[in-house]
């Protein structure tokens, strides 16, 4: 099917479109072989899986095609049954409890959407096809991912060693929203799956998962199908991938499913193929996603009240679909990073660029969509394929005319990044591809919504005098629609109402009436109108006459609609060696698209551009989500991490801001390594190579956990996959089981995270924790303060939330109860629990030590971190920075006074 695409092309487009009608003199040769193939791969084979491959084809998709032919078992008629057979015992499709299950593929006629994942990996729009293979033995850990979304011609490919916990795999899953899952037939043998099956089963229970045989996994098929499709621009690919096998595997798999299950073959060097490895980005797994509700309102999910939903104001579905793709892999490049602030911030300042851009952009159509229609090469020609074919012309004309606006913008620009884009726009190919099609098309003809109009532009958009026979079959259109204008006058006429002529997809042209002040004859329509619909005063009704005038047009336009298709197939056909510099026009189209949205959020709320050095602070930083939503401007706070004090515990009462805060503080590192300004007055980063966190205290019925076995299971995970240059988030561990071992299991875990250089916040309410700052001088305190008021009438005590962050463990003592104080429990209840609280403060606070040396060492090792600190990142003049160096040695010097009397305390 692959290696012979190119004859396919040059025969194809000019011979598949006479398949359906054969009225139109010309060869049909070219694709009596292509039509046998068609029946036997059509959509009803969808129901079958790739477990017993006939011998014609046992070597992957393109057997036997080394010199253009099409695979044997379809040339001469062969049931794809052969190839793709049912398969009972592996399951074609597993729902979650590993019962067999069929569907249609998605792609092929009628096939229905995936249904919904409760993990949220799958939705309504799902289109993409993910291969997924391990290596064995030795090799076991070694990851190969392939991936097809059926609405962009991009393929997709992944190498890269993973953990036992598989947590890369899956959260490349969760991104790619998957509509099927495909993996090799061993890795789920009568029901002994491997651990990474039973994972992604386990994780996308709504995902349909179908086996193929391991034959199929062929690595040296897979970089042969690669150098056949793979677009010139991107052939460098091939070099990038010719050593990783396990994604070639992944990739020949890939393509030979899709050969028999779609309705439509891919042209040769037509595809972008594109390879992505797992450092290139930030990790945030599907859990922490979900926590800080980046793509995903937890509450309501169809809510914008998300980082995306803060953050998107694009105009092309190109442009949301990399803002999302983005927001959950972040980057981890700081030269790149900087080169999309420094164009955020050449469109602010540019008034003129950026709501120039912003227009421009908002004219563009879905280039990938158009471009997957436009590299393939329908199966089975019908007349809605012919009348698609057309509009997609049309669309790559509307497209190409925008160019020279979007071109003249991005002229004489500072930033990197625009002139890359305008050079990328100045590329000979759109001009040329334009005026190949303006050869054919009419010049007046473009793109329009409303589908009467666009019927008549696709009707007319061939240029007269081209075909003879087009001619001819338009004027007959024009007198039959002429005709059928007369025949409402002349029926307006005879019955003295206000009739015209109005059109519908549904109903074709019918007649319309409108009554105002005017009455009905007998008080109802004559009896020659029928089919009668009616919306206030409003009638819709046709005659007789008019349904037959209606299908003499119906014909006439396939007849059209045939004719241009065979002359936009010949057109196609000229221009398809240069139609891969829309792939540039895309990427360019949705980058700008992104940085437009970003910037665009910028100028609705107070950001600032952040910078990236080894440390974490942020001044004044606000919650992005909340500031949004809210009615009032949240409550500000500071933020600071760094390597000499890089543990933050954060204690205070319920309800004080606590879980708040720490998903701030996430979605500022989310939004400054996307490169978009933060909501702060000042923020400063360290790239953070994995976001980690633990969340929430729901029990979880599909796996039959409990809320402390959900806990444990995700501090194991975090514990297992953190490292030095990791963010992480902890936020309440150790409520699911009792105090004492609460407390114990959250003093160990807190010392395994002190022994990493990640940067963590872990909030508690375990006062107990507070000591550790006592024992490790990088471990700093921190609480939500609060104040108390008392009212003048009653003399009732209440509190207030400040939602102000203040360095120190918390002061409050009993919180929990004050918290109960508002609910109905009884007062003697609630006297009773404070007594006992306050007995077992006590004895707490009395084994509380510090010690005087530890004090002095904790001091020292805060002075030789911030001038380490200062060495690595000060951009401060001589004055400032000899007055900073002044008041660290104050600093120091207060805090070795402090331990000084703390000795000669414990000394008296």
């Amino acid at each position: 099917m692959f290696a012979s695409s190119t004859e396919e092309v040059t025969d194809g487009y000019a011979s598949a479109c006479e398949q359906s009608w054969g009225t139109v003199p010309k060869d049909k040769s070219g694709l009596n072989e292509t039509s046998s193939c068609v029946t036997a791969a059509s959509s009803a084979s969808s129901k079958q899986s790739l477990n017993e491959g006939s011998t014609s084809s046992r070597h992957g998709p393109s057997s036997g095609t080394a010199s253009g032919q099409l695979p044997s078992s379809c040339r001469i008629g062969k049931p794809a049954s052969l190839l793709l057979s049912s398969c009972s015992e592996s399951s074609s499709f597993h729902s979650r409890g590993g019962t067999p299950r069929h569907r249609r593929t998605p792609g092929s006629a009628g096939a229905p959407t995936g249904t919904s994942c409760s993990s949220g990996s799958t939705n309504a729009g799902a289109s993409v096809v993910v291969v997924v293979v391990e290596g064995r033995g030795l090799a076991r850990g070694e990851i190969g991912m392939a991936s097809l979304d059926l609405k962009c011609p991009e393929l997709v490919l992944s190498q890269f060693a993973d953990t036992g916990t598989y947590a890369k795999v899956i959260t490349k899953i969760h991104i790619l929203v998957p509509v099927e899952i495909l993996m090799p037939d061993t890795a789920s043998e009568k029901g002994k799956g491997t651990k990474l099956f039973n994972l992604i089963t386990e994780n996308f229970p709504g995902v349909p998962f179908t086996p193929v045989q391991r034959k199929y996994f062929n690595e040296k098929k897979g970089l042969e199908y690669i150098q056949q499709l793979c677009a010139p621009e991107f052939s460098t690919v091939v070099m990038e991938v010719q050593a990783k096998y396990y994604c070639l595997a992944a990739a020949a798999a890939l393509l030979k499913y899709l050969e028999f299950l779609q309705n439509s073959v891919y042209v040769a060097k037509s595809l972008k193929v594109s390879f992505k490895g797992s450092e290139q980005t930030a990790m945030i797994d599907s859990a922490s996603a979900s926590n800080l509700e980046l793509v995903v309102n937890n509450r309501n999910y169809r809510s914008d009240h998300t980082l995306f939903g803060v953050l998107n104001h694009t105009k092309t579905p190109g442009g949301a679909r990399r803002l999302r793709s983005n927001i959950l892999e972040p980057l981890v490049d700081v030269e790149t990073i900087n080169t999309r602030l420094d164009t955020i911030q050449e469109l602010l300042e540019d008034e003129e660029l950026f709501f120039g851009l912003k227009n421009a952009i908002s004219h563009f159509l879905d280039i990938d969509q158009l471009l997957s229609v436009l590299v393939q090469i329908p199966k089975k020609e019908t007349f809605q394929v012919a009348e698609a074919k057309i509009a997609h012309i049309i669309q790559l004309k509307y497209t190409l005319d925008l160019v020279p606006r979007l071109r003249m913008l991005l002229k004489n620009r500072n930033t990197a990044l625009l002139k890359a884009y305008r050079t990328t726009l100045e590329d000979n190919r759109f001009d040329m591809i334009l005026e190949q099609i303006k050869t054919v098309i009419n010049y007046d003809t473009t793109y329009i919504k409303d589908s009467f109009k666009m019927r008549t532009q696709k009707c007319y958009a061939v240029r007269p005098n081209i075909n003879k026979f087009l001619d001819i079959a338009r004027k007959a259109y024009t007198e039959i629609v002429d005709d059928i204008a007369e025949l409402v006058n002349q029926l307006g006429e005879k019955y003295g109402l206000p009739m015209r002529t109005s059109f519908s997809t549904a109903r074709g042209f019918f007649i319309q009436l409108k009554l105002e002040g005017l009455t009905l004859p007998e008080g109802k329509l004559p009896s020659e109108f029928i089919k009668v619909t009616k919306h206030k005063n409003n009638y819709g009704f046709t005659t007789a006459d008019l349904m037959k005038k209606n299908s003499r047009c119906e014909e006439a336009l396939r007849e059209i609609f045939h004719i241009s298709y065979v002359v936009i197939c010949q057109l196609l056909r000229t221009i398809h060696e240069h139609i891969h510099c829309l792939y540039k026009l895309s990427d360019a189209l949705s980058m700008l698209d992104m940085l437009l949205s970003l910037a665009n959020a910028c100028t609705i709320s107070d950001y600032v551009r952040p910078e990236f050095t080894d440390t974490l602070a942020i001044k004044q930083g606000r919650h992005p989500i909340l500031e949004r939503i809210g009615r009032q401007q949240p409550v500000s706070n500071n933020s600071y991490i760094s390597e000499g004090s890089n543990f933050v515990i954060i204690t205070g009462p319920n309800m004080s801001g606590k879980s708040t805060y720490l998903k701030q503080v996430a979605l500022c590192q989310i939004m400054a390594q996307i490169g978009s300004f933060v909501p702060a007055e000042y923020a400063c980063f360290r790239i953070a190579d994995q976001i980690f966190t633990r969340i929430g205290v729901d029990d979880d019925f599909e796996t039959n956990s409990s809320t402390f076995m959900l806990e444990m299971k995700e501090i194991s995970y975090i514990i297992h996959n953190a490292s030095d240059k990791s963010l992480i988030i902890i936020d309440e561990l150790g409520r699911g089981t009792s105090a004492e071992e609460g407390i114990g299991i959250c003093h160990s875990v807190c010392e395994f995270l002190l022994g990493l250089k990640a940067f963590t916040l872990f909030a508690t309410h375990f006062l107990e924790l507070c000591q550790l700052e006592s024992l490790y001088p990088n471990v700093e305190n921190q609480h939500m303060q609060i104040q108390h008021t008392r009212s003048g009438d009653t003399g009732a005590e209440s509190v207030v939330y400040t939602y102000l962050l203040n360095r120190g463990s918390s002061e409050e003592r009993h919180y929990g109860l004050r918290a109960a104080e508002m609910t109905a429990l009884p007062s003697s209840v609630i006297q009773e629990a404070k007594t006992i609280a306050s007995k077992v403060s006590q004895q707490f606070l009395a084994r509380h030590h510090t010690d005087p040396e530890t004090q002095r060492q904790r001091a020292v090792y805060h002075l030789s971190t911030r001038l380490l600190q200062t060495a690595r990142n000060s951009r401060l003049d001589p004055d400032s920075l000899r007055m900073y160096l002044k008041g660290l040695k104050k600093q120091y010097e207060a805090e070795l006074q402090t331990a000084g009397q703390a000795v000669d305390a414990e000394e008296q």
